[in-house]
């Protein structure tokens, strides 16, 4: 679906076309988004992409959405250097690769081929690109390398050791890979994943970076190989099952890391009360650290020449009206919650999961992602299904954009469903 507010028009657009802009009309910023339905675990529902462009200077806006069969648990979007592919990172155990100007997909595999991994899970959620057709990602207990003209002959290079490898960045000189992990459901009680670890490319050794706290995601520092780590804390359901694990409601922490030593340089720690819960995409300016907040419904903005200072950049949590303009929502989440743990045996994660939201019963930020020239914020919030970018570094709203239901490309789906299309982490050209 393309929109055009100048027209005020709408027009649809069929899976099988390409993308079309009869308009003409030049846009400065792509925003590419990872869909994942409508569901509270993201780890478990569709899987599909966002494009959204944008226009700075005439406000003007288009979209088009695609969903995948076949294909489960979108999580991530990575686009290769020349912003010609794309990459849609699951916990599916497929590598997917589209045409990132139409969606269109252009390759597949099953990652099964190569190895299984101990939980479901686990999969390629991200990649780090080496070249415009070859990249490195993670599948069961190894990296491996591939290029995009054969998926089908990945070369295995070396064990990751950690629990469940997850977000992944390059360092600034090329030489390091720098990854978070997720506690694993295969290790029960033993399964947080207090640390992360650093892939040196030339020697192929991995160190293991031990910390307090899991961190899911990382950001790569833009000029020197430093990195950060963002805290990602919660609780396995009937202290076992980090499947469907529960948000705790503890302090958070971000580490600022040497790549080439492993040494954590710097940390900021935040008491439970500041809104700092389950983060998604963490990027840096030259002046903060910043990193949005599903489970506490908006962006914070690190000062990194104290790493201690802080603010609250973006607040997106919803009122009780808007919360309640959205039943549907609301009752598919709360339905979710209940589904994933035991009340009566789990009721201090449900208390918990509360104090995280700020007594929201919907999610929010999952994708936020800052323009090169550092001028605009993107973020897509998954609860109220909108798309806003806000001027940086005042945080001043710019433009909001009320997202199609997931009915306009589910036809079977009942109009009494959850109408989220389900946004996850994302990516930023321009």
């Amino acid at each position: 679906m393309l929109t055009h507010p100048h027209k005020e028009m709408e027009l649809q657009d069929t899976p099988a076309k390409a993308w079309s802009d009869p308009t003409g009309r030049a846009y400065s910023q792509r925003f590419h988004i990872a869909l994942d339905g409508n569901g509270a675990n993201g780890l478990e529902g569709m899987a599909g992409v966002c494009l959204f462009l944008f226009d700075q200077v005439s406000q003007g806006y288009a979209y088009k959405v695609r969903y995948y069969d076949g294909i489960a648990a979108g999580h991530a979007v990575s686009v290769n250097p020349s912003g010609t592919i794309g990459f849609l990172g699951n916990a599916g155990q497929h590598l997917l690769f589209y045409d990132a100007h139409t969606l269109d997909e252009i390759g597949r595999v099953s990652t099964l081929r190569y190895e299984c991994p101990p939980s479901s899970l686990q999969g390629s959620t991200h990649l780090v690109w080496m070249s415009d057709t070859d990249f490195i990602t993670v599948i069961g207990a190894h990296f491996y390398r591939f290029s995009i003209d054969a998926l089908e002959h990945g070369e295995r290079l070396c064990a990751h050791q950690l629990k469940l490898p997850h977000g992944m960045k390059r360092s600034a000189s090329g030489r390091y890979i720098v990854y978070g992990s997720m506690d694993s459901p295969h290790d029960g009680r033993d399964g947080e994943a207090c640390h992360v670890a650093i892939l040196d490319l030339e020697s192929m050794a991995v160190r293991v970076v031990d910390l307090p706290a899991t961190c899911w995601h990382v950001a790569a520092h833009p000029g020197e190989d430093r990195f950060y780590g963002v805290s990602f804390r919660v609780l396995p359901q009937d202290h076992v099952d980090y499947h469907e694990w529960a948000m705790a409601f503890r302090k958070e922490y971000a580490f600022e890391i040497d790549a080439a030593s492993g040494q954590v340089l710097r940390h900021w720690a935040a008491g439970r009360e500041i809104p700092a819960h389950i983060n998604s995409d963490v990027c840096l300016s030259d002046r903060e650290l910043i990193f949005c907040n599903g489970g506490s419904q908006n962006v914070i903005a690190i000062d990194l020449a104290t790493f201690a200072s802080y603010r609250q950049l973006v607040d997106e949590r919803p009122d009780a009206a808007a919360q309640l303009n959205r039943p549907r929502e609301v009752a598919s989440q709360v339905a979710d919650v209940f589904t994933r743990g035991n009340f009566f045996s789990n009721s201090q994660h449900f208390l918990g999961a509360l104090q995280v939201s700020r007594k929201s019963l919907l999610d929010s930020i999952y994708g936020c992602q800052l323009s090169a020239g550092q001028s605009l914020l993107f973020t897509a919030n998954r609860g109220l299904n909108h798309i806003t970018i806000y001027d940086y570094p005042s945080g001043t709203l710019r433009l909001r954009v009320e997202m199609p239901p997931l009915q306009t490309y589910f036809s079977w789906m009942s109009a009494l469903a959850d109408p989220r299309l389900g946004f996850h982490h994302a990516w930023l050209l321009g």
